[in-house]
Formats: structure tokens, C-alpha cells, sequence
């Protein structure tokens, strides 16, 4: 029996050929050659910003700031894609630092899209707004709850701008999720396709119609039918795409991907992430493994990941530890670091690395 093929997905000015949102992964896992590589396929490729000045200054081989990392990133996914697809950049709120240099930066090199959360997006619109490009390119928040798109509707309508997509995301996906404690976030209510309809119900009530993007937990073919039948226009995968041999997981990391169990993946928070968010990662990562022992001085000397304009992780080992150097440690550039790996809990289902290209066609059915 054939599969159901997969409709296009328009977001703004833009037509996506397969409705597909590779998931921004930062540190350097969605790199310039991943997103590339899905928007050639025909999907929505997604660079992270997350320490993008680093990982870019390394690759040219001299100093770029954040602005001009984010713009260079975005040109070599596109040279990657030959013209294909579409390119995104995910921004996370929490990253005050580059928040708006990355905003402007990948607005520079021509980027299609923002997505962006960690945070509630509320400056997205009125930075785009300086750019002359601001028509053009479409900003997409990332929320977990029909609550959060109603605030972030009503702080964007002062700018007369709405969002041209919201990704909902469930407490199923990798690395920081919506949720301050397991208890909430598993709770029945917060399953990926309530908040969808909160979402929905909430677009509805604005007369606003746009796609909704499903994220977090969705693995095949079937899944994504699933979410469409459910209202949606598409889905965002990250751990899928982490699965591939054009992201910028390093081998050991995609070794303990695929051998991951059910027991292997955890949502850190106490300690966790600086940002206070959970943070699902592999229980085994031997930067985790240091944090639970409280083995690490606490020390943050990157400022990327900031909650209230610091890093709780600089003081204090017990509560929260610095991602930042754990996460630059898997793309070799914190040398003196252990890795540090996050997942989403479909990881689970993974056997094997898989290229773009054929994992981008078994998610259309072929």
C-alpha cells in the first residue's frame, strides 16, 4: 500500500516542500552542512545560534563576532542546499548576550526564518523590525502552552507584526524544555497534542491563520500524518537529524545515541541548566556524569547561557551546572572539558546513523 504523500508547507513568503523543520541543536550540532542538507531535500534546514561565534571563528580560521557568525552561517547553508529548500536560524531567548546581533546577522546573510525560544520571544519582532528585510523573513516562536502564545500575540500586536508560525513544543523533545519540574511536564494535560489545540484554540480566537508546527517526540512517517490530521502544517524533528552523518555530533555521541535505552535518558534540574528549564540529556554524558557528582569547580567563563544576566553555574555546583562548556566540549572547542550530550525521547527508536537524504525521504514515505 502507498503512503499518504506529504502536502507543502508555506510559512510567510515561503513555500516548503516537504513539511519538515530540522530542529536548531546547539552547540554545533546543527551546523552549516546539516541545515544545508535538509533545505537541498526539500525541508526547512535550521541553524543554532548557541555559541555560533566560536564554532564560525574556528571554521574561517579568524575572529567574527556574533553578527557576522550568524550571517557566514547562513551563506554556507545555503552554498550546501544549491539553492534548495529553505534556511532557519533558531535563537534562543536565554542567549541575551547575541540575542539581537543573531537576530540581525542571519537577517543579513539572507535567512528565511527565526525560530526562536528558550524564553519567551517577546523583542523578536521589534529587532527584526530594524532590518530592512523584516518583510521578508518569518519569525516563528517556539511555546509549550496556548498561554504563552496569547501573551506573546498580544506584546507583537503593538508592533503590528504577528508571528507567521508557531512551534508547539511538547515535553518529549531534547536538550531545554518548557517546564521547571518532571512532575508538570509529564503531567497528561501537557501532552504534545493538548497543547496543540490550546494553541489552535487560542490562533482561532485572534482570527489569526497560521501553521502550527508540532515538535518534540515525533519519530516516522506516521507520526507526522498524525499531527497533520490534528490541525497541524508540519512538524520539527531534531533528534532524528542528530542521527545523521552530516550533523555535528561527534562519534562517540552518535554511538551513544543509538544505543540508548528509556533508562539512559534524564531530565536534569537538580543540578541543571542555568537557564532553570529542564534539560533532557544522556544520563551517561561525562560532563553530566561530573555535574551529578558535583565534581566540577563551578566556574562559566563562556556568558552565552544567562538566567537574570548571570550564570547561577559560575557560584555554585549544586543546582545548575555550565552547559556551555560541556556542550563546546562535544565540538572539540573546550579542550579541557568533558562532552556533554542531549537527546529527545524518541532517541530511544534510533538503530543507526542515517543519511539526510534518506532519512528525509523514509519521513515522506518513500
Amino acid at each position: 500500500m502507498s503512503k499518504q504523500i506529504l502536502p507543502e508547507l508555506k510559512i510567510r513568503n515561503k513555500k516548503i516542500n516537504v513539511p519538515v523543520i530540522q530542529g536548531g541543536m546547539g552547540i554545533g550540532l546543527s551546523n552549516f552542512n546539516l541545515a544545508g542538507s535538509v533545505a537541498r531535500e526539500g525541508g526547512l534546514g535550521v541553524l543554532s545560534s548557541a555559541a555560533l561565534d566560536r564554532i564560525v571563528s574556528a571554521r574561517k580560521g579568524h575572529k567574527v563576532n556574533s553578527r557576522e557568525a550568524a550571517r557566514l552561517d547562513v551563506l554556507d547553508a545555503r552554498e550546501i542546499s544549491n539553492g534548495h529548500g529553505a534556511i532557519g536560524m533558531n535563537i534562543m531567548v536565554a542567549l541575551v548576550n547575541s540575542y539581537e546581533d543573531s537576530v540581525l546577522g542571519a537577517m543579513d546573510g539572507g535567512v528565511d526564518a527565526i525560530i526562536s525560544g528558550a524564553g519567551l520571544p517577546f523583542s523578536l519582532s521589534e529587532i527584526a523590525k530594524k532590518h530592512p528585510r523584516f518583510e521578508e523573513v518569518a519569525l516563528i516562536p517556539i511555546v509549550s502552552s496556548g498561554r504563552a502564545a496569547e501573551v506573546i500575540l498580544k506584546k507583537w500586536e503593538k508592533t503590528n507584526r504577528m508571528p507567521d508560525a508557531f512551534v508547539v513544543e511538547g515535553p518529549l523533545a531534547g536538550g531545554h524544555i518548557g517546564w521547571r519540574d518532571e512532575e508538570t511536564a509529564m503531567a497528561p494535560e501537557n501532552r504534545l497534542e493538548n497543547l496543540i489545540k490550546e494553541v489552535i484554540d487560542v490562533c482561532f480566537a485572534w482570527n489569526l491563520d497560521i501553521p502550527i508546527i508540532a515538535a518534540g517526540g515525533i519519530y516516522s512517517h506516521e507520526d507526522i500524518l498524525h499531527y497533520l490530521s490534528l490541525g497541524c502544517s508540519g512538524v520539527q524533528m531534531g533528534t532524528r537529524f542528530l542521527a545523521t552523518h552530516e550533523s555535528g555530533a561527534n562519534d562517540e555521541y552518535k554511538k551513544m545515541l543509538v544505543d540508548c535505552k528509556e533508562s539512559d535518558i534524564e531530565l536534569a534540574s537538580k543540578p541543571g541548566s542555568p537557564c532553570g528549564m529542564l534539560f533532557r540529556v544522556l544520563k551517561a554524558s561525562p560532563f553530566y556524569q561530573e555535574a551529578l557528582a558535583h565534581a566540577r569547580v563551578p566556574k562559566c567563563d563562556k556568558g552565552y547561557l544567562l538566567n537574570k544576566g548571570k550564570c547561577p553555574a559560575k557560584e555554585n555546583n549544586e543546582t545548575s551546572f555550565c552547559i556551555c562548556n560541556g556542550l563546546l566540549a562535544s565540538v572539540a572547542l573546550a579542550p579541557t572539558e568533558k562532552n556533554l550530550y542531549t537527546v529527545g525521547q524518541c532517541a530511544v527508536k534510533i538503530k543507526k546513523i542515517d543519511t539526510v537524504r534518506s532519512l528525509m525521504l523514509e519521513l515522506q514515505g518513500a
